[in-house]
């Protein structure tokens, strides 16, 4: 029985706003927002800051910088109190939040490597959501109307999710063994949801 679906997501694609409502359909708890809310809690910082690291990579200066800080190379520190708050720092509490969220069950995961932390998970599916690029620039238009260059807004959202899967998972995001499924969300948001439910085998466990 399926308890858990992840959700990766280009950007602009719809793919937070399909999870939500998927999420609320299956009564399930979702993973997004929530996720950063507790992982701020965690590492003692306001959602703000936690939000600035989450999904993202450290530069390569900076995470040299950090193994000279620790004295050694990286990953010697044995908590995550002993860190700086960073992008290392927040991908570490992630995975846990996820990991517990998971262990739990009845929940939708959105990005930060979900796909493939729970990749062992016999309860987990795992979806792919894309759309045509117009598509995608015209759902960022309405999202964030003051953007100047959504062109290169969108290129850099979608290259620091696949950096971020890349060097914690060491894995290409865009590989189709990663998913279960993967949809294009042009044949729009509530089809999108049902095409996730039928594959999941979740129609029945659908809220009237």
């Amino acid at each position: 029985m399926i308890r858990i679906i992840t959700i990766s997501r280009q950007f602009g694609s719809g793919g937070g706003e399909i999870a939500d409502r998927l999420a609320a359909r299956l009564g399930w708890r979702l993973l997004d927002q929530s996720a950063v809310h507790e992982i701020a809690a965690r590492a003692r910082v306001a959602p703000e800051v936690a939000a600035q690291y989450d999904e993202r990579v450290d530069p390569w200066f900076h995470r040299m910088a950090k193994a000279l800080w620790q004295g050694g190379y990286e990953g010697t520190a044995s908590t995550i109190e002993a860190m700086p708050v960073d992008s290392e720092a927040v991908a570490a509490l992630s995975s846990a939040v996820l990991l517990e969220a998971a262990s739990i069950g009845d929940a939708v995961f959105v990005g930060r490597g979900a796909q493939c932390l729970l990749a062992r998970r016999e309860d987990a599916f795992h979806v792919s959501i894309y759309a045509p690029r117009k598509l995608r620039l015209a759902n960022l238009r309405g999202r964030l109307p003051g953007e100047m260059n959504l062109e290169a807004l969108l290129e850099e959202r979608d290259r620091q999710r696949a950096a971020y899967v890349q060097r914690y998972f060491n894995r290409d995001w865009t590989d189709r063994r990663l998913y279960h499924l993967m949809v294009c969300s042009s044949i729009g948001i509530d089809r999108t949801i049902d095409t996730i439910l039928c594959a999941a085998g979740l129609r029945a466990r659908v809220r009237a």
